[in-house]
């Protein structure tokens, strides 16, 4: 019955509420399982082939066109959150306001070659994650993850002896 009363909460606009504990401890949990199903798929589908949206095509060429020059493969608070560059984000935000729970909030690596840790988390909204993430897959910032993080391969030896 929490939980459900919970969701409820996480639907309901920001302006309802204030530092609510509660609210803020399902966020972050919120938060952490989709870095974690992120992760996840990160590691089990090649970054070039993962499709994270319907609309990443849009996504990207609006994103490369907004902000042609950023680089993604390590960034920063001060990188995303200068006065400037948050004005920027909320214009290219704004693109895709159609997209559901395009400005809710979520977690992003800093460094797209290291996992999700307290020290490689930035908090951003979701397009702006999308952007990011796709770019990242599709210039190739997330292969060394992807990689480094794969199961091992199972070999004969190994199968006949689990038997």
């Amino acid at each position: 019955m929490e939980l459900m009363h919970g969701a409820s909460l996480l639907s309901r606009p920001a302006e309802e509420f204030g530092n609510d504990s509660l609210v803020e401890e399902m966020w972050a949990a919120k938060a952490l399982e989709h870095a974690e199903v992120h992760f996840n798929l990160l590691t089990s589908v090649p970054p070039s082939q993962l499709r994270l949206t319907p609309y990443d095509d849009q996504i990207y060429a609006t994103f490369r066109q907004d902000f042609p020059d950023l680089q993604v493969a390590r960034l920063s608070d001060e990188t995303l959150k200068s006065a400037t560059e948050k004005l920027k984000w909320r214009q290219f935000a704004e693109k895709f306001n159609k997209m559901e729970d395009y400005s809710y909030g979520t977690l992003m690596r800093a460094d797209a070659s290291k996992e999700f840790s307290p020290e490689n988390s930035i908090f951003v909204f979701r397009v702006q994650f999308l952007a990011i993430e796709i770019a990242r897959n599709r210039e190739g910032h997330n292969d060394a993850v992807h990689k480094s993080h794969r199961p091992a391969k199972k070999t004969q030896s190994t199968e006949e002896t689990a038997q």
